[in-house]
């Protein structure tokens, strides 16, 4: 798990998908976290009512990304979404998804595999070969892993 992470974190640049306005919703709990990391963020939410999160300004889906090929994407929405998500993801060339909890099923993760993501997840899924953490509970020990030290 710890080189999952830590390998995600390597990337220059970071997602949100399900990041919202509502600070009550881990969507927005998860975006935050990135922007006070001072980690570059973008939040993904195709919902028009939806035109900028903590000030800045969202992108309707992962295709939306400006360089999705350098971009680690961390997802937070219920797992039918999720799946429409990753297929969207490899096919835009993102490398790495953290799929948060309650974001993810064994098909997900499957998915994942089977198009060649890179992926961390919360919970043990051993015969799948994966065992996760949430962002918001190991994300600094992946920032320093990754050699980007404490923000």
């Amino acid at each position: 798990m710890e080189s999952q992470i830590r390998t995600f974190f390597r990337s220059p640049l970071y997602a949100v998908v399900g990041a919202s306005t509502d600070p009550s919703k881990y969507g927005h709990k998860v975006f935050a976290w990135y922007l006070s990391r001072s980690l570059p963020a973008t939040p993904i939410n195709p919902s028009a009512k939806t035109t900028a999160v903590l000030s800045i300004p969202t992108v309707r889906n992962v295709r939306d990304l400006p360089k999705p090929a350098e971009t680690s994407v961390s997802i937070i929405t219920p797992p039918g979404i999720t799946r429409q998500v990753l297929e969207e993801a490899a096919d835009a060339g993102v490398k790495r998804v953290w799929m948060q909890p309650g974001a993810w099923d064994e098909a997900c993760v499957a998915l994942a595999k089977e198009r060649g993501l890179e992926v961390v997840v919360y919970g043990h899924q051993q015969e799948l070969g994966y065992e996760g953490a949430c962002v918001l509970v190991h994300g600094e020990e992946g920032i320093k892993a990754a050699g980007r030290g404490s923000l």
